[in-house]
């Protein structure tokens, strides 16, 4: 039986449907200080120097490994970082969670459905790409409250540091063992490449808020 043509309806179903959901609707905004009003907001004002903050974003990309995909998904939170490297890592943090809370749904609603009819060995790494991703969302959110909530100078500060450090690291980890289940997954299989295409941005993300989180605690 050719189940191919059904699991790509369905795909498309769930893709549309994701889309349908703002990204910021999946951030807390008692938590974090990324979502902000869509309304239109006059442009921040120059500097004596003519750097503003749209410059600063795009200088402090240039540090990470994706430096387009870090620069469009925080020049829109400019006004609010305030060329302030702390809160820019905090943004970044926050919108890798973000990333990464709109995959795991998508993977949830695939995982549900593709026990009716996937390869078992596609199915298997869905579940598998799902879990990791959930240890992922809850180790970038601990990293999100403990930049929340940082205090204290030296090595105190340093030692909260490292621990937001750890944790996006280990999140980043589990976002690369999620693309490493697919290896083995059937290219006819309709929603390998999209999925293993989409995990790959979130990567970008989550990679870029690290190398931001690193460039702030490296000088503290």
């Amino acid at each position: 039986m050719n189940t191919s043509r059904p699991l790509c309806i369905l795909f498309a179903a769930v893709l549309l449907h994701l889309r349908l959901v703002p990204t910021a609707a999946l951030l807390d905004p008692t938590k974090i200080a990324v979502v902000l009003d869509d309304v239109a907001a006059p442009p921040p004002p120059l500097n004596s120097g003519g750097f503003d903050d749209s410059d600063y974003i795009r200088s402090s990309c240039k540090t990470t490994l994706y430096p387009d995909t870090c620069y469009h998904s925080l020049n829109h939170y400019a006004t609010a970082i305030q060329q302030d490297p702390g809160r820019l890592a905090r943004v970044a943090v926050g919108v890798s969670l973000a990333k990464v809370k709109r995959m795991s749904a998508l993977l949830s609603n695939l995982a549900r459905d593709a026990d009716y009819g996937a390869q078992p060995r596609a199915v298997a790494a869905l579940h598998d790409c799902f879990s990791v991703l959930g240890d992922a969302v809850d180790q970038i959110r601990d990293s999100l409250s403990q930049m929340r909530k940082l205090g204290g100078t030296g090595e105190s500060l340093r030692y909260q540091m490292n621990n937001v450090q750890t944790w996006m690291s280990a999140a980043l980890t589990n976002e690369d063992t999620c693309t490493d289940g697919f290896e083995d997954v059937s290219d006819d299989e309709p929603f390998k490449s999209d999925v293993c295409d989409r995990a790959g941005k979130v990567k970008e993300v989550t990679s870029n808020a690290l190398a931001l989180v690193n460039s702030f605690a490296n000088n503290i």
